[in-house]
């Protein structure tokens, strides 16, 4: 997902995004503790993502609140 993705959609539609990234985040670990991960970068993808809805969503709440 690219940075100018996520800065193009709304509040409502990265929080939907967010949800989905985080159970993602949480079947990758559960993968990974029972032996069975296989796309090892996946995890630090989902991971960078995660951080990156969050860094827009603050930004627009920050504008938001200017």
């Amino acid at each position: 997902m690219k940075a100018v993705d996520v800065r193009a959609k709304t509040p409502d539609q990265l929080s939907d995004d967010l949800a989905a990234l985080k159970k993602e985040q949480f079947n990758l670990r559960f993968q990974k503790a029972t032996g069975q991960l296989e796309k090892t970068a996946r995890v630090r993808q989902i991971r960078r993502d995660i951080a990156r809805i969050k860094t827009v969503l603050a930004e627009k709440s920050a504008a938001k609140k200017a």
